[in-house]
């Protein structure tokens, strides 16, 4: 007998699969109490360490503008040029354990902090220009699949290929992740990316979609799967090891960051949903804009209180910076920072990394564990007898003239088709910019797992690689069976 899902209070759920959106795309309605279930739940499945992105390293540094953004934004850490702000980033490995080698094939973190004048501005993305989903509902899920199989406790690739075959979107993700760039040489050889679609908006009121891409000045390089599997044997932290060497070595890394800007009409018109967060928005529809130089130059002097406990969230927006519809950003602004109270306490900004260093904090929250200390740049917070806004005793004042303009929307509240959107043709259009060569270690690399999984699990992806592309599906489907032999 069928067994029909349900929520924790027993409830029948009737789409797990979709988020309750305002119109097709988005935003995400807050009243989606099954979407609020999974991420809370899910943010709280482990003790201590992250339930994502657990291994990591990081280091500070600063962020040079060479290029005015005002006619983008009102953010002051983008306007005027030469400009430097302080800033702190970590990288890490998504799927592994704390104790996991930093040579797997796995999308690698690139988070990065700019502590600016009106507060922290937080972009927290990936090595990747996309990711594997569009709709945070499902991401519990998917990061079940890349963690342990809950009897055998070992990674299980029946259970990676079962959900990426029912998934096409990750089609475009999972060619990245197989391809030559799944497994970076080391944190510095690698591009960062913001990934989502954000917001800015000017003095003006003028609102455009960004997209933040950051390119690494010491050239792309990446690792075979023999050379990683070599290194994760002879030294599993070999890119902590590198980071912390060359910043003590006085050989600073280096990216230069560059926006992609779409006006804010674009997008109703542009060929694909510009939110859609397993998308690439082409740059010959909307170039490069080189906005400045990130450099990392210090190392943390105690890697727990600097880097463990660095609380980075989507949410940390600023004036001038915003969020989009993309609901996978959506379901982020929620679950980072609601993961950083469960794992590091409700006053986790107290800590001196998370504080904003060149913004005085000031606000009616009060009490919880670990309350009191203040942020240590800034001295303690006044501990006065309000608690409260608005109130008549000189308590701090909101600010209207730093409101995001209104956003458009309309449609039916409702959760949408998983398959309205268009899947493979960005995976197709990758898979014929490789060469030959690449092509194959391609095949092999998916075989390599997608050979040990069920018929018709490989019937789904082989359909899929062939939506992208005949030879693709031709090529895996040859190499499934040399594994064989």
């Amino acid at each position: 007998m069928t067994q029909h899902l349900t929520a924790q209070n027993g409830a029948p759920i009737a789409d797990d699969q979709n988020s309750l959106t305002a119109g097709r795309r988005g935003p995400v309605g807050l009243q989606d109490w099954h979407l609020i279930e999974k991420l809370a739940h899910f943010n709280r499945e482990r003790i201590p360490e992250r339930v994502v992105h657990a291994k990591g390293s990081g280091a500070y540094g600063t962020f040079t503008l060479t290029q005015d953004l005002s006619r983008y934004t009102l953010a002051e850490h983008f306007n005027e040029v030469g400009k430097q702000t302080e800033v702190v980033v970590r990288f890490s490995t998504v799927g592994g354990e704390a104790g996991s080698a930093d040579a797997e094939r796995d999308p690698r973190g690139f988070a990065v902090r700019f502590y600016t004048k009106n507060g922290n501005h937080d972009i927290v993305g990936n090595n990747t220009p996309v990711f594997f989903l569009r709709d945070g509902i499902k991401f519990p899920d998917f990061i079940h699949t890349q963690k342990r199989n809950p009897i055998t406790n070992l990674k299980d690739p029946q259970a990676m290929w079962d959900f990426w075959s029912l998934n096409p979107e990750a089609l475009h993700q999972v060619t990245i992740l197989m391809s030559d760039r799944g497994i970076p040489l080391n944190y510095r050889h690698m591009n960062g990316y913001g990934s989502h679609t954000f917001s800015l908006w000017n003095k003006q009121g003028e609102r455009f979609w960004v997209k933040f891409h950051f390119k690494t000045q010491q050239g792309v390089r990446n690792l075979s799967n023999a050379e990683a599997d070599t290194l994760k044997g002879i030294d599993p932290d070999h890119a902590q090891r590198d980071l912390y060497g060359a910043i003590e070595d006085g050989q600073a890394p280096k990216w230069t960051l560059y926006l992609q800007v779409m006006p804010e009409r674009d997008a109703d018109s542009y060929g694909i949903n510009p939110f859609d967060l397993t998308k690439v928005w082409p740059h010959s529809d909307y170039p490069l804009i080189e906005a400045g130089v990130l450099e990392l130059n210090r190392n943390p002097q105690n890697y727990f209180n600097e880097i463990e406990q660095a609380a980075f969230a989507p949410s940390n927006l600023v004036p001038g910076v915003g969020a989009s519809p993309d609901k996978m950003l959506q379901a982020r602004l929620f679950a980072y920072a609601d993961a950083q109270r469960y794992r590091i306490g409700g006053n986790y900004n107290q800590l001196p990394v998370n504080c904003p260093h060149a913004a005085q904090p000031n606000h009616y929250q009060r009490a919880g564990a670990m309350a009191g200390g203040g942020c240590p740049y800034h001295g303690a917070q006044q501990e006065s007898g309000v608690n409260y806004g608005p109130n008549t005793q000189q308590g701090p004042e909101q600010k209207p003239q730093y409101a995001e303009p209104p956003l458009a929307v309309e449609g039916n509240l409702d959760r949408f088709d998983r398959f309205e959107e268009e899947n493979v043709e960005q995976a197709g259009n990758l898979y014929r910019l490789m060469s030959d060569t690449q092509r194959q270690a391609l095949a092999d690399t998916i075989a390599a797992t997608l050979s040990q999984v069920t018929a018709p699990v490989q019937q789904r992806m082989l359909a899929q690689f062939a939506g992208a592309d005949a030879e693709y599906a031709e090529r895996v489907a040859q190499a499934i069976e040399a594994v064989r032999g």
